[in-house]
């Protein structure tokens, strides 16, 4: 007797949490003025939040770093 086992099939989605899996680009003054006021800031890629989290732990945004490449020429 053969058994079949079979596995899902498992696609990762994007979503708007995702975005909180990244660390993402934002002007520094923002980031200061954020620190400080705890307003919210904006990423190249268009996420708004308040930077709560140390962003070494993160990997960076693919879309902020597409965004960036483009911009200055880097990566």
């Amino acid at each position: 007797m053969t058994e079949t086992i079979t596995r899902p099939d498992v696609t990762p989605t994007t979503t708007d949490g995702d975005h909180d899996r990244f660390a993402h680009y934002v002007r520094k003054k923002d980031i200061l003025r954020a620190n400080v006021e705890g307003v919210p800031v904006i990423a190249l890629c268009g996420k708004v939040w308040i930077p709560n989290r140390d962003p070494s732990k993160y990997p960076v945004c693919p879309t902020c770093k597409e965004i960036k490449a483009k911009l200055f020429g880097k990566s």
